[in-house]
């Protein structure tokens, strides 16, 4: 893969994930650059939530765009471009933690109803700033808590916004067995946040 300049690849900005990987299959590998750049985020973010290791993550970020690259004529359009690299490295990740014994997915029978509402009043003076600052180490905390399986569900539908079908395909489960997951998440993430109180801070 080559690297090109920034304002070569704004040029390609307008283009969707599957126009840009037509024209890499056809031999402007550069551009493998602009699908990097727009789904770096994501991607950090699903290893993270399954490794629990920002080194580690970083290093999966980048074998999957390795392995994306090298399979990219497998890459058939039935899905979105975006689910089936987070699929790639979902895959990556979870077989490095097997192989280090320290995952496994524990879905309970029945799901908790309840809802986690990540919504907040947004006001630019120091006190709201630094109380948002807290409650999001706290919310990380709480997220790197969750159980494996739940964690990767939670990140993936509330934090990046997926659909419950694309997680679902990302991780090769149901789609309710996400919306099971998703519910536990959110009752165990509103759970540890119920007690925060900034005023004792």
């Amino acid at each position: 893969m080559h690297v090109v300049n920034a304002p070569v690849l704004e040029g390609w900005a307008l283009l969707s994930d599957e126009q840009v990987v037509t024209r890499v299959l056809a031999g402007q590998t550069a551009l493998f650059e602009v699908l990097m750049r727009r789904h770096n985020e994501r991607i950090y973010r699903a290893a993270r939530a399954i490794l629990r290791d920002e080194s580690e993550a970083e290093d999966v970020m980048q074998q999957a765009y390795v392995n994306a690259y090298s399979h990219l004529r497998q890459f058939d359009g039935r899905s979105k471009f975006s689910t089936w690299l987070t699929r790639i490295a979902i895959h990556e990740a979870l077989a490095r933690a097997r192989r280090r014994g320290r995952y496994t997915t524990m879905d309970a029978d029945e799901p908790q109803a309840s809802h986690f509402d990540a919504s907040s009043h947004s006001a630019p003076d120091p006190e709201r700033l630094a109380i948002a600052r807290e409650l999001g180490a706290l919310l990380e905390s709480a997220i790197d808590r969750l159980p494996d399986g739940t964690r990767e569900v939670f990140v993936l539908r509330q934090l990046e916004g997926m659909r419950t079908d694309e997680v679902a395909e990302a991780l090769g489960v149901s789609d309710a067995v996400v919306k099971t997951r998703l519910s536990r998440a959110r009752a165990e993430v509103q759970r540890q946040l119920e007690g925060y109180n900034p005023s004792a801070a």
